[in-house]
């Protein structure tokens, strides 16, 4: 707190409460995550929700290579990081599930492995969709990320879509690997709660 003058933001955390019974308390250890805020004009601090909500689900790295000899398209999910907290110990067990949409049925939907207890998870995994070139530019790649709960429905975290619909960042990845057949292009997307699914 500052006496004189506005007082400066430190950061904060956000924690999934949902899971806790009730009267029961846990103790929390974690890091403060620093928002972005922005201000306007007449010094009033603004919620800028779809900044907050891009800077608090977790950011994804991913690479994307098309091979024009099997024509296929090899999707790489290669880790996670700062991932929201779903879960009272202050982690996830978090896992990637990737649909290449249209749905080309069970061929079109992969999982990774879930890992354990982590905001960073590696997972270095690929996955392979047969599809000829000249119809990837009418696909669209649905990244999500998922909490691991056994026994429960798995909580989303956040997702991100790369295609030609997309825009800045996610189009020009998609437009890159479209473009330099043959080249594994590696980016890292911002995870939004945007285009949650309706289930898991």
């Amino acid at each position: 707190m500052d006496r004189l003058g506005r007082n400066e933001f430190i950061g904060e955390v956000r924690v999934a409460l949902k899971k806790l019974k009730e009267g029961e308390s846990k103790r929390y250890n974690m890091g403060l995550e620093r928002i972005t805020q922005v201000r306007e004009g007449n010094n009033q601090t603004v919620d800028q929700s779809s900044q907050l909500a891009e800077e608090e689900r977790g950011r994804i790295l991913v690479s994307l290579c098309y091979v024009m000899e099997k024509m296929c398209l090899v999707v790489g999910i290669i880790r996670c990081a700062h991932l929201a907290a779903m879960d009272s110990n202050g982690y996830s067990d978090p896992f990637v599930k990737i649909i290449l949409q249209p749905d080309m049925g069970k061929k079109s939907k992969y999982k990774t492995s879930v890992k354990k207890k982590t905001l960073n998870p590696e997972f270095n995994e690929e996955f392979i969709y047969e599809v000829p070139h000249d119809q990837l530019a009418k696909k669209t790649l649905e990244i999500s990320v998922w909490d691991y709960d056994l026994g429960m429905s798995n909580d989303f975290i956040g997702g991100v879509e790369l295609g030609i619909n997309a825009k800045g960042e996610r189009l020009k990845h998609w437009f890159e690997c479209l473009k330099y057949k043959g080249k594994k292009v590696e980016y890292w997307h911002t995870l939004t709660q945007q285009g949650a699914p309706s289930s898991d």
